[in-house]
Order: structure tokens, then C-alpha cells, then sequence
């Protein structure tokens, strides 16, 4: 049996990969569930109904500002210290005219899949980013501390073909999962828009920024995947990688967030690794700093900063060269044993 072979079906086999593809299907189909129960197909009856609701509550309204304009009067005509309840004058408590409440207010929620979908590709990501993440270092990180990679080396002594081969084979196996878990996402949630929802305005352009976000997902979570494996394979465990995405969150996103807020740094946010992944998604990120605004003065434009995902790229670039230039030096210069 080839190596690629092997461990493709290695990969697949262990009981991790299979719970957590078992906790990605259950989470997936949780979100569904909800977004199916919670969306009505809005037709001629709910328009109706919410008409009907919007009228009635216009006649609410107009009889409670009666009712507040009469009290403000007999107030005003007894002496009866104004306590802010009224305005000076009582007749700028007017009435709510048609059309000031509008039946769009009472309508029942509807899933429309052009404005709502693009969100739910990036939940999708996250929960790949995390799939991937925890199975590539799982994958690597089992093999070092129960012996099977010393035994593999053994079988096959070229260290570095054989990483790359699991490296190669964890990227695929994410990849494979993204495809196929995204397909059934994407037709899942068109079956509900479609039947329950909503699905005008889709175009091809908008295909097309969907396809494009869902692909810089699944490149995020296959960079959070290599992370796992080199990480796993640098320490020679799983506990490694786990130790260090722990330690990174607690250093950066917190110390490091604390630290800056302390010393008033201007956009502290930029500094920031979660920042950059939110302007991948999204294609951009604005950052606004009002720290430096004088209240007193009345109205003050913030400092901006747009974080965009070319922005993004150099940096998670730079973290797997770095994650993938440390892993092959180590199983090149340490010794196995």
C-alpha cells in the first residue's frame, strides 16, 4: 500500500477526525434547524396582517397622544409645575400619521438567502477553521507520542517526505470535508430560503461573492490546519498544539488588549490577530478610535483605519511559513527517538 494511501485512510479512521466531523454535522444541522423554524414564507395573508397591525397601532398611538396633549393642557391650566413630562408647548405632541408606522414592522421573520447567507458561510468557516485545527494537530501530535511516527520512519527513513505527506494528507482531508459539508450547507439553507424564505435578487455576481467568501474560508481553515499539523509535529503532541493556540489566544487577545488599552494606544485593534481574520472573511475591517475626542466640543469624527483582506493575507502568510519552516527543521535536525 503507498504511504499517500495509508494515511489517507489513517486519517479518516481516527476516532477523533470522526467526532469531530460528527460535532461539525451536529452543529451545522443545529444552525439549520434554527434557521428553519425561525423563517416564514411571506405571502399576501402576512402583508394583509401586518397592514391590519400597522393600522391599528396608528389608532393606538393617535389616541394615547389625545390623551397626553389633554393632560398637558389641563396641567398647564391648573399651574401645575411642568416635570418634563410635556413639552413647553402641548401641541408639539402630535399625532402619528398613516404610514409613519409601517406594516414591514410586524412582519414575521423571513430567511432571505442574498442578505443573510454570506453570515452564515462565515459561521460555516469558523467551524471548519476549528475542525481543522484540532484533527491536523491531533493527527500529527497521536503519532509522536504513541510511537507510529518513529515506526513510520522506520518503514519509510525519508523524514521530510513523510511529513509532507501528512501534511499533505490533513490539507486534503480538510479540504474534502469544506467541499462537501459546504455543498450541503449552501443547498440546505437555498431549500430553506426558497420554500420558507426568500430568494430574489440573486444574480450571478452574487454567486460569485458568495463562492469567493466561502473560498477564503476554507483558505483559513486550511492555514489553521497546517498551523495544527507543524505545531503537533514541532512539539511531538497534541497537547502542543492545543498549549499554544491557548496561550497565543490568552497573550494577544487578552494581555496584549489590556496592555494597549492601558497605555491609550490609538487603534489598539490593529495589533490585534482576530482583526485581521474578521477583515479575511469580510473582505475588509473598519477600525474607529474615539479616544481622543473632546465630547465638550460637541460632535467628533473618529480616527479610521480600513483593515482589508490583502491586508490579512501577508500576515496568516507569514504564520504558516513560519509554523512549516519550524516543523521541517525539527523532524530534519532532532532526533526521532
Amino acid at each position: 500500500m503507498s504511504l499517500v494511501r495509508a494515511e489517507r485512510r489513517r486519517f479518516f479512521k481516527r476516532r477523533v477526525t470522526r467526532l469531530m466531523l460528527l460535532f461539525l454535522l451536529l452543529a451545522m444541522g443545529t444552525i439549520v434547524t434554527v434557521t428553519a423554524l425561525n423563517t416564514t414564507k411571506i405571502g399576501p395573508a402576512e402583508v394583509a396582517a401586518a397592514q391590519a397591525r400597522a393600522v391599528e397601532e396608528t389608532k393606538v398611538q393617535q389616541e394615547f397622544a389625545a390623551r397626553e396633549r389633554a393632560d398637558c393642557e389641563a396641567a398647564k391650566a391648573a399651574g401645575s409645575a411642568n416635570d418634563g413630562r410635556w413639552p413647553p408647548d402641548c401641541s408639539e405632541i402630535i399625532d402619528p400619521q398613516p404610514g409613519d408606522i409601517e406594516a414591514k414592522w410586524f412582519l414575521p421573520h423571513q430567511f432571505g438567502f442574498k442578505d443573510e447567507f454570506e453570515a452564515l458561510i462565515l459561521a460555516f468557516a469558523g467551524m471548519l477553521a476549528l475542525f481543522g485545527f484540532v484533527v491536523g494537530a491531533s493527527y500529527v501530535g497521536a503519532e509522536w507520542s504513541s510511537g507510529g511516527m518513529m515506526n513510520l520512519l522506520l518503514w519509510r527513513p525519508r523524514r521530510v517526505p513523510v511529513l509532507l505527506t501528512k501534511l499533505a494528507t490533513a490539507l486534503g482531508g480538510v479540504l474534502g470535508v469544506g467541499l462537501v459539508f459546504g455543498a450541503a450547507w449552501t443547498a440546505g439553507l437555498w431549500a430553506i430560503s426558497k420554500y420558507r424564505g426568500d430568494v430574489s435578487g440573486m444574480t450571478q455576481g452574487t454567486w460569485e461573492s458568495f463562492a469567493l467568501t466561502g473560498a477564503r474560508g476554507v483558505g483559513l481553515a486550511l492555514a489553521f490546519t497546517a498551523i495544527g499539523v507543524c505545531l503537533a509535529s514541532f512539539g511531538r503532541h497534541t497537547a502542543m498544539a492545543l498549549g499554544v493556540a491557548i496561550g497565543a489566544t490568552m497573550l494577544v487577545e487578552v494581555g496584549a488588549r489590556i496592555a494597549l488599552d492601558m497605555t491609550d494606544v490609538p487603534l489598539a485593534d490593529r495589533y490585534m490577530l482576530s482583526t485581521y481574520g474578521l477583515a479575511w472573511l469580510f473582505k475588509s475591517w473598519k477600525l474607529e478610535d474615539y479616544s481622543f475626542c473632546d465630547w465638550s466640543l460637541g460632535q467628533c469624527e473618529p480616527r479610521t483605519l480600513e483593515i482589508t483582506w490583502q491586508d490579512s493575507a501577508p500576515v496568516f502568510g507569514a504564520m504558516v511559513l513560519v509554523a512549516l519552516v519550524v516543523a521541517f527543521w525539527s523532524i530534519r535536525r532532532r532526533d526521532v527517538t
